[in-house]
């Protein structure tokens, strides 16, 4: 059988109902509240992720205890979240900083693990702190040498994507491994990041002016371009271009701003390093590459294409720690952008629309896959687009700048700009369109689960006080007095879903559908969870009476 279950980032967050409500009196362990969901949006933050899904999350898990009425604010690398207490107290404030914000999909996805365990009510606060504190030093799913692959095993087949022959795509591969390690040895020098891109970006143009000048004595054939090319998608693969213009356009303009400036000095460091490569050869009297057209899109190479756009994505999410399961959503996802891109140039469509429509593609079955795959719809989607980033465009632009091809520079510049905010643009569209669409069914043994789960959490939830949550934002539900009530032991329901909580039986207390003293069969019609119950009921009698008729 199957069940409706969306991933936490998929679904806009709402005020829950607790299941044990913290009291707003207590400052102590509201602190400890606070201060959990804000380390949490921290992970998120610098794993990647935009400053509106981070702020839902912090809003998510502080609900889930029970602190509604918070303030989140969150800036390029900072987290403030406030909890107001009323009138008569104080309110209580939590803030993180992050130092170095880098794509981990390894951790982000066992971020959004915790957030799913905390949003069913399993966790207690201590539980989840301890599980939060596990995350921070968690070791990756793979060594290093194998993310070092991952990014070598992209460029080649960036190169292959571009137009390239295999000999080219091993000489990508050598020297993104080369671009890799020296690039790790300084940041471990303390060397600031932007000198890093310089020094890939010079590492990825000079083995490319190399062999294009002794192509006739190795009787080879390259192209300077192609391979350099390759190069700055690799180097543009790891800055958050999705993020920053995601975060313009869902109204957080100082995160954007942050890391659009970042984004702007990290792309001048590959082409201050491409530049000064390109320079250095013509000094030295090397022979300089031709500028030559782009190939028009051929049909008979869309197969090597598709391909290609496939391996890149999951190349870059294993480069990026992702774990196994989310790689073929990811494979997947860059193989249906490249063949939309491709189809709509063959069909005539400009370079800036194609990328915009192949982005939404992108991000809205990554975010129906990442469902699926219960990861973030983030992974699948940053992966997604890896393969349509323009750095073909970019290099194009900056060889017609030196030699003096001003209206073919600033125009493939333009191009670059256009296609690079028309990705990531696309890629919130997409997983807006996402999530306003239908739960995707996930298999487990679920309908029985989901109403025992509703019917279970309605015995453990007693009704709270009306002044620290309400039971809903219709009628304010009478205060009553708040009894505690044994919890179930849990039993192991036999179910497919990964990483879920175990839930009580329907029939684990006998007691159960009794409610708690003091409360009101009005206050409970109400009741979130009691909602949930009654939803499942419908949806399994709209069910049944459909394999009825």
């Amino acid at each position: 059988m199957t069940a409706r279950r969306p991933a936490i980032s998929d679904t806009h967050p709402f005020t829950p109902s607790p299941v044990r409500p913290i009291p707003l009196a207590d400052e102590t362990r509201v602190a400890e509240v606070l201060d959990l969901a804000v380390r949490i949006g921290q992970v998120n933050l610098g794993s990647g992720m935009g400053a509106s899904d981070t702020a839902s999350i912090v809003r998510w898990v502080a609900a889930a205890y029970g602190l509604a009425d918070l303030q989140v604010d969150v800036t390029y690398n900072s987290i403030t979240a406030t909890v107001d207490r009323g009138p008569t107290k104080s309110p209580v404030s939590a803030i993180r900083v992050i130092t170095s914000p880098v794509i981990d999909f390894h951790r982000l996805d066992l971020a959004d693990r915790l957030v799913r365990r905390i949003r069913r009510g399993s966790l207690t606060p201590q539980q989840a702190r301890t599980e939060l504190d596990h995350i921070a030093v968690a070791e990756h799913p793979h060594r290093a040498w194998v993310a070092t692959l991952g990014w070598a095993v992209m460029a080649a087949a960036a190169t292959m994507l571009l137009g390239g022959n295999l000999l080219i795509a091993g000489i990508s591969f050598v020297t993104t491994i080369a671009i890799h390690l020296s690039r790790t040895r300084l940041d471990q020098a303390g060397l600031p990041v932007f000198f890093q891109q310089v020094v890939g970006g010079a590492l990825a143009a000079i083995p490319a002016l190399v062999l294009y000048n002794f192509e006739d004595r190795l009787g080879i054939s390259v192209s300077p371009s192609t391979m350099i090319a390759a190069g700055v998608i690799v180097l543009l693969a790891g800055l958050s271009l999705v993020g920053a213009v995601q975060d313009a356009i869902t109204r957080y303009p100082v995160t954007a701003a942050g890391r659009t400036v970042e984004l702007v000095i990290m792309t001048g460091g590959i082409v201050a390093g491409v530049a000064a490569a390109l320079r250095l050869a013509e000094f030295l009297g090397l022979r300089m590459p031709i500028l030559a057209q782009v190939a028009p899109p051929d049909l008979t190479a869309l197969p090597v294409k598709v391909v290609s756009g496939a391996i890149l994505s999951a190349a870059f999410a294993v480069a990026c720690y992702a774990h196994r399961r989310s790689l073929g959503a990811a494979a997947a996802a860059g193989a249906i952008g490249t063949l939309v891109q491709a189809l709509l140039l063959i069909a005539g469509l400009g370079t800036v629309a194609a990328a915009s429509i192949a982005a939404t593609l992108v991000g809205f079955i990554g975010g129906l896959l990442a469902r699926r795959a219960l990861t973030p719809p983030l992974i699948i989607a940053i992966a997604g687009v890896t393969p349509l980033l323009p750095g073909l465009a970019i290099y194009r632009g900056l060889f017609a700048l030196m030699t003096e091809q001003h209206i073919l520079g600033i125009s493939s510049t333009i191009s670059a700009i256009g296609i690079a905010t028309a990705l990531a643009a696309g890629v919130t569209l997409g997983e807006w369109l996402a999530r306003k669409t239908r739960r995707p069914r996930i298999l487990r043994r679920a309908s029985e689960v989901a109403v025992a789960a509703a019917r279970s959490r309605l015995r453990e939830v007693p009704v709270p006080y009306k002044q620290e949550a309400p039971l809903s934002t219709g009628t304010p539900a009478p205060t009553v007095a708040t009894q505690s009530t044994p919890t179930p032991t849990p039993s192991t329901p036999s179910t497919l879903l990964m990483d879920e909580p175990e839930l009580p039986p329907d029939s684990a207390d006998s007691s159960g559908s009794k409610l708690p003293p003091g409360a009101t069969a009005t206050a409970y019609s109400e009741h979130p969870y009691m909602r949930e119950l009654q939803a499942a009921d419908d949806r399994r009698a709209r069910s049944g009476s459909s394999r009825r008729h």
